[in-house]
């Protein structure tokens, strides 16, 4: 009896997370396993592209936790440089078009895991098509960026278009780079995924390390000399730039499989049920490009983060190997680290509480990430949403100095078990003037927050 067959699309996190734990549960006798992939990297931390390009990380090998090689010895045959153009779920085959050579075949699956990731938004503005204008999202994309930055024709202005993660990320990375750099964005305030007011305290941090912020403005059009961006233009306003970076936010990459019939959510990725599995026979899908559901609005949601590809891709592979698992959501948790801030969300923003239904009291507390007697301590702004009567947390940011942001970890987990509050502020969590103040600010901006729902008593619904 021959072997069944699992082909897998996307050889990054989902994909070859899946690939890799069904590999441990089966032997090749029993599941022959095929990777395509497009570009010419397996399974690296596209989180750590940005540090790579601003030097931090000096050697982009770094960032590959396992190559090709390494895969190809684990018994998974993977192709690079070869594009999946096409699924027939009918047929149980796929389209592969070799992209040196341009020859396409067909490839028979009796499993396929659809791991095909995110794609970059980019604008469709006069001049978007010029050279020397990047969105960062796979390893070429940092690699092409770092030949430039190295290269005798070296940019000395850039202009960075959208404040979200890879936004910030990549203006602090161009100027460690030496660059003058620019951050367009047309909210009021960087980072759209924390409340407006902690995002003012992000601004003052950009402002600090010679970031020119361009603040509710909008994108017109980019200008040109040659084939090579000159310029971007904003309300009639034009910023010299030798390199735009564009940081808009990625979305789901589900043209393949909506093209097969494969069903995708309301929030734009592939519809999956707890396993993995996309409800067409045969066919199941990780990482990026899937929906999720949010833990705390119980809606479905599409959240670009490796932790969860990661995490979906073993969960697909236990139940390719012959197992049982299930992905529980998600409760939306992220840091980043921008111009000596850390910065960390969980749960809902006042915005997406009030559109789930919520009414919720809202707090912030300044305090110190130490002792504040203590050498090194340092400010740290604590946000906390709580729904109103119960006083179950709904959300939690933080943006401070060294020490700041992993703190999210423990209001994510008071967010995954539907802790109160008042719970969260009777933890026992550890304490030491190097590490916190007696009271550490998470338990200070609980205490604070149980007493916002205490005083809102059965006044009438309304947000805070």
């Amino acid at each position: 009896m021959s072997a069944e067959r699992l082909i897998v699309i996307g050889g990054d996190a989902g994909g070859m997370s899946a690939a890799s734990e069904a590999r441990r549960r089966r032997t090749a006798d029993s599941l022959e396993i095929v990777a395509f992939e497009r570009g010419r990297y397996t399974s690296y931390s596209a989180c750590g592209i940005p540090y790579f390009v601003g030097g931090v990380v000096p050697h982009s090998s770094s960032l590959i936790a396992r190559s090709p090689d390494e895969h190809r010895r684990r018994g998974i045959d993977v192709h690079l440089g070869h594009e999946v153009t096409a699924i027939d779920t009918q047929a149980g085959s796929v389209t592969v078009r070799d992209l040196e050579s341009g020859v396409e075949r067909q490839e028979r699956y009796d499993q396929l895991m659809v791991a095909t990731g995110a794609v970059p938004i980019r604008p469709d503005l006069p001049g978007a098509e010029a050279s020397a204008i990047f969105g960062v999202q796979v390893l070429e994309d940092g690699l092409a960026l770092r030949r430039l930055l190295d290269s005798d024709a070296a940019p000395r202005r850039a202009v960075v278009v959208g404040a979200g993660y890879i936004g910030l990320e990549m203006a602090e990375a161009l100027v460690q780079q030496g660059l003058e750099v620019a951050l367009v964005d047309r909210a009021p305030q960087p980072m759209a995924t924390l409340d407006p007011d902690m995002g003012a305290l992000v601004a003052e941090g950009l402002r600090a390390i010679g970031v020119t912020l361009h603040l509710g403005a909008a994108v017109e059009g980019f200008d040109t000399t040659g084939d090579a961006v000159s310029g971007v233009v904003i309300s009639g306003t034009t910023l010299p730039a030798d390199v735009v970076i564009l940081g808009l936010g990625v979305r789901p990459a589900t043209a393949l499989a909506e093209a097969a019939g494969i069903r995708v959510g309301p929030s734009g990725g592939v519809a999956v049920d707890r396993r993995l599995h996309t409800g067409t026979p045969g066919v199941w899908a990780a990482g990026d490009c899937v929906e999720v559901h949010h833990r705390v609005s119980g809606r479905p949601a599409a959240i670009a983060l490796g932790t969860h590809a990661n995490k979906q891709g073993r969960v697909a592979g236990v139940n390719l190997g012959g197992g049982y698992a299930t992905f529980p959501g998600v409760v939306g948790t992220a840091v980043t680290k921008v111009c000596g801030l850390e910065v960390a969300r969980t749960g809902l923003r006042e915005a997406e509480a009030e559109a789930a239904g919520f009414d919720f009291e809202s707090v912030v507390v300044d305090s110190t990430t130490r002792a504040a007697y203590f050498p090194g301590a340092a400010p740290i702004t604590t946000k906390l949403v709580a729904e109103r009567r119960t006083g179950r947390l709904l959300g939690a940011q933080i943006v401070g100095a060294e020490g700041a942001a992993k703190r999210i970890d423990v209001l994510a987990c008071a967010l995954w078990n539907e802790m109160t509050v008042d719970e969260i502020a009777s933890l026992d969590l550890g304490y030491a003037p190097p590490f916190s103040s007696v009271w550490d600010p998470v338990l200070i901006a609980a205490r604070k927050a149980g007493a916002a729902v205490e005083q809102s008593g059965s006044e009438p619904s309304g947000t805070a």
